[in-house]
């Protein structure tokens, strides 16, 4: 009986499967590691803006591969190819694995047809930043904007995704709205499916 009990060896990191199960960060390392991506991108900027657009650009490639990795795993290698599938995939799936929990709400705007918002009351990356009073309004929700806008490319449906805070009232902290504002196209593509 040789090999009983010893685990399978792989000669390549490619031949491993993708399938193991769900594994966990420590909260304090990604909160290290998450400072420091703040921290490095905040000595290469001269504005809030453009730290944010990096932050945004940085969540962008975590999106595109999360949406590889989730649809291998939990669907079989399909998409969604609906707007409210899609929408409903990353307030509870996407979130759920990057965040531990389901999102807070998934609401449609009221003003406009092509938004949509995903909220959040306590933004586990907004979380443990403390942002210095010359630095403003600048919110770190910029990097999951940009996991949920790399989300939605890799799925085929172009948005334009923003990070907003929402005061709340008797709150101390504001809660962190994800604003989704879908391309012409997607919604014509839309109705046309009916």
């Amino acid at each position: 009986m040789i090999g009983v009990g010893k685990a399978k060896q792989y000669a390549n990191v490619l031949d491993k499967p993708l399938s193991r199960g769900r594994q966990e960060v420590s909260l304090s390392a990604f909160a290290f590691l998450f400072s420091e991506l703040v921290q490095y991108n905040q000595t290469q900027v001269d504005n809030i803006a453009e730290l944010e657009r990096r932050l945004e650009d940085a969540g962008y490639a975590v999106g595109a591969r999360v949406l590889e990795l989730l649809c291998h795993r939990e669907k079989g290698n399909r998409r969604e190819t609906r707007l409210l599938g899609i929408l409903s995939f990353i307030h509870s799936t996407v979130w759920k694995v990057l965040f531990g929990k389901v999102a807070d709400s998934l609401e449609k705007g009221t003003e406009h047809e092509d938004e949509y918002m995903i909220s959040e009351k306590e933004l586990l990356v907004n979380r443990f930043i403390s942002v210095p009073k010359d630095m403003g309004a600048f919110n770190c929700g910029a990097f999951v904007a940009g996991i949920v806008r790399g989300v939605l490319d890799s799925a085929g449906f172009p948005a334009v995704v923003t990070a907003h805070f929402v005061p709340i009232e008797g709150q101390q902290r504001p809660r962190t709205t994800i604003l989704i504002k879908f391309a012409e196209e997607v919604l014509r593509r839309e109705a046309r499916l009916g």
